[in-house]
Protein backbone atom coordinates (compact mmCIF):
# COMPACT_ATOMS: atom_id res chain seq x y z
CA UNK A 1 0.00 0.00 0.00
CA UNK A 2 1.34 3.73 -0.80
CA UNK A 3 1.58 6.48 1.11
CA UNK A 4 -1.72 8.08 2.69
CA UNK A 5 -2.35 11.70 3.26
CA UNK A 6 -4.75 13.69 5.35
CA UNK A 7 -4.95 16.49 2.51
CA UNK A 8 -3.90 14.91 -0.58
CA UNK A 9 -3.90 17.07 -3.79
CA UNK A 10 -5.68 15.36 -6.31
CA UNK A 11 -8.36 17.40 -7.81
CA UNK A 12 -9.57 15.04 -10.38
CA UNK A 13 -8.78 10.93 -11.28
CA UNK A 14 -10.55 9.29 -14.08
CA UNK A 15 -10.08 6.32 -15.85
CA UNK A 16 -10.98 6.62 -19.67
CA UNK A 17 -11.76 3.20 -21.90
CA UNK A 18 -11.96 3.72 -25.86
CA UNK A 19 -13.46 0.39 -27.46
CA UNK A 20 -13.15 -1.46 -30.42
CA UNK A 21 -16.71 -1.56 -32.07
CA UNK A 22 -18.08 -4.38 -34.11
CA UNK A 23 -21.15 -2.78 -35.18
CA UNK A 24 -22.54 0.74 -35.92
CA UNK A 25 -22.86 2.92 -32.28
CA UNK A 26 -26.79 2.40 -30.80
CA UNK A 27 -27.90 5.66 -29.58
CA UNK A 28 -29.55 3.10 -26.82
CA UNK A 29 -26.33 2.59 -25.37
CA UNK A 30 -26.41 5.15 -22.69
CA UNK A 31 -30.11 4.58 -21.77
CA UNK A 32 -28.68 0.79 -21.22
CA UNK A 33 -25.65 2.01 -18.72
CA UNK A 34 -27.97 4.64 -16.92
CA UNK A 35 -30.41 1.62 -16.24
CA UNK A 36 -27.42 -0.40 -14.64
CA UNK A 37 -25.69 2.56 -12.60
CA UNK A 38 -28.46 4.95 -12.03
CA UNK A 39 -29.26 3.84 -8.29
CA UNK A 40 -25.40 5.13 -7.17
CA UNK A 41 -25.85 7.69 -10.35
CA UNK A 42 -29.34 9.44 -10.59
CA UNK A 43 -28.44 12.65 -12.37
CA UNK A 44 -28.33 12.32 -15.66
CA UNK A 45 -27.34 15.53 -18.40
CA UNK A 46 -25.69 15.86 -21.83
CA UNK A 47 -22.99 17.87 -22.72
CA UNK A 48 -20.57 18.24 -25.91
CA UNK A 49 -16.95 17.32 -26.07
CA UNK A 50 -14.25 16.83 -28.64
CA UNK A 51 -12.11 13.42 -29.08
CA UNK A 52 -9.04 13.83 -30.27
CA UNK A 53 -7.82 10.97 -32.94
CA UNK A 54 -4.54 10.45 -34.52
CA UNK A 55 -4.08 9.17 -38.10
CA UNK A 56 -1.50 7.99 -40.53
CA UNK A 57 -1.52 11.09 -43.91
CA UNK A 58 0.73 12.10 -46.81
CA UNK A 59 2.42 14.58 -44.45
CA UNK A 60 2.72 11.69 -41.34
CA UNK A 61 1.12 11.15 -37.78
CA UNK A 62 -1.92 13.99 -38.33
CA UNK A 63 -3.92 15.27 -35.18
CA UNK A 64 -8.14 15.67 -35.71
CA UNK A 65 -10.59 16.78 -33.53
CA UNK A 66 -13.85 16.44 -34.35
CA UNK A 67 -17.26 17.49 -32.05
CA UNK A 68 -18.99 14.52 -29.96
CA UNK A 69 -21.63 14.18 -27.27
CA UNK A 70 -21.64 12.58 -24.09
CA UNK A 71 -24.39 11.19 -21.74
CA UNK A 72 -22.84 12.18 -18.14
CA UNK A 73 -24.56 9.89 -14.94
CA UNK A 74 -23.55 11.65 -11.60
CA UNK A 75 -23.88 10.94 -7.81
CA UNK A 76 -25.99 12.90 -5.73
CA UNK A 77 -23.09 14.86 -4.62
CA UNK A 78 -21.86 15.51 -8.52
CA UNK A 79 -18.41 14.30 -7.07
CA UNK A 80 -18.43 11.14 -9.47
CA UNK A 81 -19.12 10.60 -13.02
CA UNK A 82 -19.64 8.31 -15.09
CA UNK A 83 -19.63 9.12 -18.82
CA UNK A 84 -20.39 7.02 -22.06
CA UNK A 85 -19.95 8.18 -25.59
CA UNK A 86 -19.77 6.36 -29.13
CA UNK A 87 -17.28 3.43 -27.92
CA UNK A 88 -15.86 5.63 -24.97
CA UNK A 89 -16.41 4.82 -21.24
CA UNK A 90 -14.78 7.46 -18.63
CA UNK A 91 -15.24 7.49 -14.63
CA UNK A 92 -14.14 10.26 -12.99
CA UNK A 93 -14.28 11.31 -9.13
CA UNK A 94 -13.52 15.11 -8.15
CA UNK A 95 -12.09 16.14 -5.02
CA UNK A 96 -12.29 15.24 -2.18
CA UNK A 97 -10.33 11.98 -3.71
CA UNK A 98 -11.67 9.25 -1.61
CA UNK A 99 -8.75 6.93 -2.05
CA UNK A 100 -8.06 4.11 -4.39
CA UNK A 101 -10.10 1.34 -2.57
CA UNK A 102 -12.79 3.15 -2.91
CA UNK A 103 -12.25 4.88 -6.57
CA UNK A 104 -11.53 0.69 -8.05
CA UNK A 105 -14.86 0.19 -7.37
CA UNK A 106 -16.54 2.80 -9.24
CA UNK A 107 -14.58 2.05 -12.61
CA UNK A 108 -15.44 -1.94 -12.23
CA UNK A 109 -18.80 -0.73 -11.87
CA UNK A 110 -18.67 1.54 -15.10
CA UNK A 111 -16.98 -0.65 -17.07
CA UNK A 112 -19.16 -3.95 -16.36
CA UNK A 113 -22.37 -1.93 -17.05
CA UNK A 114 -20.97 -0.39 -20.38
CA UNK A 115 -19.70 -3.70 -21.72
CA UNK A 116 -22.75 -5.95 -20.69
CA UNK A 117 -24.62 -2.71 -22.85
CA UNK A 118 -22.66 -2.27 -25.64
CA UNK A 119 -20.96 -5.73 -25.88
CA UNK A 120 -17.89 -4.08 -27.48
CA UNK A 121 -14.91 -6.02 -29.57
CA UNK A 122 -12.40 -4.92 -27.91
CA UNK A 123 -10.66 -2.47 -26.52
CA UNK A 124 -8.41 0.14 -28.36
CA UNK A 125 -7.23 2.74 -25.49
CA UNK A 126 -7.28 2.77 -21.65
CA UNK A 127 -5.77 5.26 -19.49
CA UNK A 128 -5.74 6.60 -15.71
CA UNK A 129 -4.74 9.86 -15.00
CA UNK A 130 -4.80 11.84 -11.73
CA UNK A 131 -4.71 15.71 -12.00
CA UNK A 132 -2.97 17.55 -8.56
CA UNK A 133 -3.06 20.81 -7.76
CA UNK A 134 -0.17 21.91 -5.59
CA UNK A 135 -0.96 24.74 -3.15
CA UNK A 136 2.50 26.39 -1.58
CA UNK A 137 1.97 29.50 1.41
CA UNK A 138 4.05 32.90 -0.14
CA UNK A 139 4.49 34.96 -2.64
CA UNK A 140 7.78 32.99 -3.47
CA UNK A 141 8.80 29.62 -3.40
CA UNK A 142 11.59 27.48 -4.21
CA UNK A 143 10.93 24.80 -6.40
CA UNK A 144 14.03 22.55 -5.48
CA UNK A 145 12.65 22.30 -1.65
CA UNK A 146 9.23 20.67 -2.87
CA UNK A 147 9.87 18.91 -6.05
CA UNK A 148 12.07 16.79 -7.60
CA UNK A 149 10.62 17.22 -11.19
CA UNK A 150 10.73 20.98 -12.04
CA UNK A 151 11.79 23.10 -14.69
CA UNK A 152 15.21 23.77 -15.06
CA UNK A 153 17.02 27.53 -15.16
CA UNK A 154 20.78 27.73 -15.20
CA UNK A 155 22.66 29.67 -13.91
CA UNK A 156 23.57 32.31 -16.09
CA UNK A 157 19.58 32.91 -16.61
CA UNK A 158 17.46 35.25 -14.43
CA UNK A 159 16.65 32.72 -11.56
CA UNK A 160 12.86 34.46 -10.92
CA UNK A 161 10.63 33.26 -13.65
CA UNK A 162 6.88 33.67 -14.02
CA UNK A 163 4.18 31.18 -15.76
CA UNK A 164 6.17 27.52 -16.72
CA UNK A 165 5.19 24.10 -18.06
CA UNK A 166 7.58 21.15 -18.53
CA UNK A 167 6.78 17.65 -19.71
CA UNK A 168 8.02 14.33 -20.43
CA UNK A 169 6.85 11.16 -21.62
CA UNK A 170 8.10 7.68 -20.10
CA UNK A 171 7.71 4.14 -21.28
CA UNK A 172 6.73 1.32 -19.15
CA UNK A 173 6.04 -2.64 -19.29
CA UNK A 174 8.70 -3.05 -22.30
CA UNK A 175 6.79 0.43 -24.28
CA UNK A 176 3.45 -1.30 -24.05
CA UNK A 177 2.45 1.61 -21.92
CA UNK A 178 3.66 4.84 -21.38
CA UNK A 179 3.10 7.96 -18.51
CA UNK A 180 2.73 11.71 -19.38
CA UNK A 181 4.13 13.60 -16.88
CA UNK A 182 3.31 17.32 -16.86
CA UNK A 183 4.03 20.68 -14.31
CA UNK A 184 2.80 23.64 -14.79
CA UNK A 185 2.12 26.82 -13.27
CA UNK A 186 -1.52 27.19 -12.18
CA UNK A 187 -3.64 30.72 -11.20
CA UNK A 188 -5.39 30.62 -7.24
CA UNK A 189 -7.60 33.33 -6.35
CA UNK A 190 -6.23 32.90 -2.49
CA UNK A 191 -3.89 35.68 -1.75
CA UNK A 192 -0.29 35.01 -1.38
CA UNK A 193 -0.41 31.40 -2.25
CA UNK A 194 1.58 29.97 -5.59
CA UNK A 195 0.18 26.65 -6.97
CA UNK A 196 1.51 24.28 -9.40
CA UNK A 197 -0.05 21.51 -11.53
CA UNK A 198 1.13 18.08 -11.59
CA UNK A 199 -0.50 16.00 -14.47
CA UNK A 200 -0.11 12.12 -14.54
CA UNK A 201 -1.60 10.49 -17.19
CA UNK A 202 -0.57 6.76 -18.00
CA UNK A 203 -1.74 4.98 -20.85
CA UNK A 204 -1.86 1.90 -23.22
CA UNK A 205 0.34 2.78 -26.12
CA UNK A 206 0.25 -0.65 -28.14
CA UNK A 207 -3.72 -0.69 -29.48
CA UNK A 208 -5.64 -3.57 -28.20
CA UNK A 209 -3.55 -5.74 -26.52
CA UNK A 210 -5.39 -6.12 -23.08
CA UNK A 211 -8.57 -8.11 -23.45
CA UNK A 212 -11.79 -7.63 -21.28
CA UNK A 213 -9.71 -10.13 -19.01
CA UNK A 214 -6.90 -8.81 -17.94
CA UNK A 215 -8.12 -5.03 -18.22
CA UNK A 216 -8.24 -4.81 -14.83
CA UNK A 217 -4.89 -6.16 -14.13
CA UNK A 218 -3.54 -3.62 -16.47
CA UNK A 219 -5.24 -1.21 -14.24
CA UNK A 220 -3.54 -2.18 -10.92
CA UNK A 221 -0.19 -1.66 -12.99
CA UNK A 222 -1.39 1.70 -14.09
CA UNK A 223 -1.98 2.60 -10.51
CA UNK A 224 1.09 1.29 -8.93
CA UNK A 225 3.28 2.94 -11.66
CA UNK A 226 0.97 6.77 -11.09
CA UNK A 227 1.79 5.88 -7.23
CA UNK A 228 5.77 5.36 -7.83
CA UNK A 229 6.21 8.07 -10.41
CA UNK A 230 4.41 10.90 -8.27
CA UNK A 231 6.24 9.84 -4.72
CA UNK A 232 9.06 10.15 -7.08
CA UNK A 233 8.18 13.51 -7.50
CA UNK A 234 7.37 15.27 -4.32
CA UNK A 235 10.38 15.72 -1.49
CA UNK A 236 9.37 15.04 2.05
CA UNK A 237 8.97 18.91 2.54
CA UNK A 238 5.69 18.28 0.31
CA UNK A 239 4.83 15.45 2.28
CA UNK A 240 4.64 17.27 5.46
CA UNK A 241 1.90 19.63 3.28
CA UNK A 242 -0.25 16.84 2.70
CA UNK A 243 0.04 15.67 6.13
CA UNK A 244 1.54 12.38 5.68
CA UNK A 245 -0.63 9.52 7.79
CA UNK A 246 2.07 7.83 9.46
CA UNK A 247 1.35 4.08 11.20
CA UNK A 248 1.37 3.82 15.16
Amino acid sequence: MGRRYRNPPVIEALCEFRFESGEPWDMAVPGLVYEKVRDGFPKRRQVQGFETTFASGPKGIQQQIAPTSLIQFLRDDEKAVIQVGPNLLAVNHLKPYPGWQDFLPLIRRGFEAYWAAASPKGIDRVGLRYINLIEFPGERVELEDYLEFRPFVGPRLPQDHGAFIVGIQVSFENARDALRLQLASSAVETPNVLAVVLDLDYFLVQQGVVPKEQVFDWIEIAHHHVEEVFEACITNRLRQLFDEVTEG
